[in-house]
This record gives C-alpha cells, sequence and structure tokens, in this order.
C-alpha cells in the first residue's frame, strides 16, 4: 500500500482528500498543527471521523518547524506528499501578513527539503484562484499573475515558485492546483456560505461586503478533493485550475438559496467592498479535463442544500461555534 502525507488533514479540503485516499485503500499519515485561526471544534470533528480508519496516523505537528518535521520523514517513507496545510483567508493575511508567509512559504519550503533529503517524488501544492486578480475570465493558467493584491494570494505564489525551483534541481514531480471557492458540509465558518446558513437560520443579520452582485466559481469539496488525488499523476511540473466550470453564481443568489431552504427572513447589513476580495472568478478547467479527466460533479444547487442538510443535523453542537 502506499503511504501519503496530508499536511493540513484537520483541515476542510484536507479532511476530505484523506478520507477519499482512505477509502482508496492508501496509507494517510495526517500532519496539522490545529491552530485556532477558526473554531477548533470543527477540526476536531473533522479529525475524529477520520481516527475511524485503521489507516490513517495522526501527528499534531507544524510544518514551520524543520526539527518536527525530520522526525517524521525519518519514521515513514512517503510515495508522495500532498500540502494542504496553509493560512487562509484574504481580509486576515492583511491583519496579520507575517503568518502566511512563515506557514505558506516557509512550511512549503521545509516540506520540499524533507522531499529531497528523503528522495521523495512527488509534491501536490494547493494554491488558489485569488492569484488571478485584475485578469480577464474565464482564468485560464496561461495567464501572468504576477499582481497579487493580498498577503494570501503572495503568499501562494511565492510557494508555486519555490515549487517549480525544487522541480528544476532535483526533479521533484509538482503539481499545483489553484482552487476555486470550495464549499460544502463542515466547511470553514469564516467563509460566506457557513456564515449566511447560520446568520439567516438565527435571525442574525448578515454581514456582506458590496451589494452580493460579485461572483464566485464554487466547487464542491468531494469534487476538489477527487481532483487533488487525480493530481497525484506524474506531470514533471504542471499548474491546473479545480473551479465549477460553469457560470459563477452570485452571492446574491446564494443568500436567495438559503433564505429559501430555511424558509427564513434575511436580514442584511451592507458593508463596503473590501479592496483585497475580487468581484468575481471563473474556472477554465479545460486543462484538468485533459490531464487528469476530471471535472466537477455536484451542481450548486445539490451542494448548498447538502451543506443546509448538514447544519441541521449538526445544529445542536453548530450553535455554539463562533463565526
Amino acid at each position: 500500500m502506499k503511504t501519503i502525507l496530508v499536511t493540513g488533514s484537520s483541515g476542510f479540503i484536507g479532511w476530505k482528500t484523506s478520507q477519499l485516499l482512505l477509502e482508496n485503500n492508501i496509507n494517510v499519515v495526517g500532519l496539522d498543527n490545529m491552530n485556532d485561526y477558526y473554531d477548533i471544534r470543527l477540526k476536531e470533528y473533522r479529525l475524529h471521523k477520520l481516527k475511524k480508519y485503521e489507516n490513517f496516523i495522526f501527528h499534531k505537528m507544524d510544518i514551520e518547524k524543520m526539527d518536527s518535521l525530520l522526525s517524521l520523514f525519518s519514521k515513514y517513507y512517503f510515495d508522495a506528499v500532498i500540502n494542504l496545510a496553509a493560512r487562509a483567508g484574504v481580509r486576515y493575511s492583511i491583519e496579520n501578513p507575517h503568518v502566511y508567509i512563515s506557514t505558506n512559504v516557509q512550511g512549503t519550503l521545509n516540506l520540499l527539503e524533507m522531499m529531497r533529503k528523503f528522495k521523495v517524488p512527488k509534491i501536490i501544492l494547493a494554491s488558489t484562484s485569488s492569484l488571478y486578480a485584475g485578469q480577464n475570465m474565464p482564468f485560464s493558467e496561461k495567464l501572468a499573475v504576477n499582481t497579487p493584491i493580498s498577503q494570501y494570494a503572495a503568499s501562494k505564489k511565492a510557494a508555486e515558485v519555490i515549487c517549480y525551483t525544487y522541480h528544476y534541481l532535483y526533479n521533484i514531480d509538482v503539481t499545483i492546483v489553484r482552487y476555486f471557492t470550495v464549499y460544502g458540509p463542515a466547511g470553514r465558518p469564516d467563509m460566506s456560505i457557513f456564515r449566511f446558513i447560520k446568520w439567516i437560520d438565527e435571525g442574525t443579520p448578515i454581514e456582506l461586503f458590496g451589494d452580493g452582485s460579485q461572483t464566485r466559481d464554487f466547487t464542491y469539496v468531494d469534487d476538489i478533493a477527487q481532483g487533488t488525488i487525480k493530481a497525484l499523476k506524474d506531470v514533471k511540473y504542471e499548474i491546473i485550475n479545480l473551479g465549477g466550470g460553469k457560470k459563477p453564481i452570485s452571492i446574491n443568489y446564494v443568500i436567495r438559496k438559503i433564505e429559501k431552504y430555511l424558509d427564513r427572513e434575511v436580514k442584511i447589513n451592507y458593508l463596503p467592498f473590501h479592496k483585497a476580495d475580487l468581484k468575481g472568478t471563473s474556472a477554465d478547467i479545460s486543462k484538468a479535463n485533459h490531464i487528469l479527466n476530471w471535472k466537477p460533479t455536484v451542481n450548486f444547487d445539490l451542494g448548498l442544500k447538502k451543506c443546509i442538510d448538514w447544519y441541521i443535523d449538526n445544529k445542536k453542537w453548530i450553535k455554539d461555534i463562533n463565526i
């Protein structure tokens, strides 16, 4: 059986990716520092689900700590590394930029150094559609992405570049997957869908940055996990979009659908549009289809309904989650 290191395994995407690997009889060593960027109870919920699998091993560990990584790589042989450990969130990166560099850049460099030392042949790096700010949609991987408008995006660009360096110098096989607005059950509470569902259900006014006309290429987490695993394919060095690939969805549409599903009346507090946000995202996913034979299967309305069903089923403890 293959053994894969999944960093950020208690995170939203890391959890689903690990789960899918485990169900395909692959050994997963999960690594997560369990930080409190958002409510730790969600990470504990996901980790509890993963610990039910016999082929899952968990280490509470930080990719910023080289000594810890050295001990880990000395203990296991990894066929590949899937680096999903990251500081996420555009707005918070402006408030606390240093931690984004230390985790997203230094952490990635640390993993690459361990891979070089222990001859691990393959890495998948999670990157972001935030890099495409100011470009024409749909966003293609061929576009230059040299004008990041947040520290988060800049840190991901730096991580992409250092991965190329290690591919060039040491022949490490690299797939960079640029994710487009991932959503689904047990998602991040700092993301709009989780917040909107909870706020609308509770009768709390929504905090909406801008007028809601901004659009996103929402992509269901199970589809993202499938695409990430398909990206284990040998490609030398490739950057690949993983997105919905259809007409982008407006935030106003999201709000209306949640309002309808929950049968609640929405209240909105309109706030100024944030300078570091994108007006819209839309993925060209032809490369993912060609190289990985991947395309999303879950349409937005169905995915949103799954989010709401999960929220209702877990409302007893979700009501106390800080958002």
